[in-house]
């Protein structure tokens, strides 16, 4: 797969709650720095983690709005729409960085603002 396709599977995936082949689309070496999870290191650890998104969010969307791609290095602008576990609504515009080595995600960093995610600590 190219990079392009690559962050279209992403947000496929993520946006149909496949996490499993969401998770396939890494690296086992992957690194990811998750703004609300932290700094993520290899795949066994992210599969665990990702365990919990059903549990997470009642509804979750992430809708792309601009992939950029240049070589290995790519970026996704998206519109994340969720709502909690405890029925809050959640609204965010995000901006994910890529790192796409052999057809695999190598490294994520994700940005946006974190107020609206403060539900998610909220019973």
């Amino acid at each position: 797969m190219d990079a392009r396709e690559i962050l279209t599977k992403y947000y496929q995936y993520a946006n149909a709650g496949d996490w499993d082949r969401w998770c396939d689309l890494f690296a086992d070496d992957q690194v990811m720095d998750e703004q609300l999870a932290g700094h993520i290191e290899g795949l066994e650890v992210l599969r665990s983690m990702m365990k919990g998104m059903g549990t997470m969010y009642r509804v979750f969307r992430n809708e792309p709005v601009h992939f950029i791609v240049d070589g290995e290095k790519a970026a996704a602008v998206s519109h994340l729409t969720a709502v909690s576990a405890s029925g809050e609504a959640i609204e965010a515009e995000v901006m994910n960085f890529f790192r796409i080595v052999d057809g695999k995600i190598a490294y994520m960093a994700n940005y946006h603002d974190t107020v609206p995610f403060q539900v998610l600590s909220q019973g």
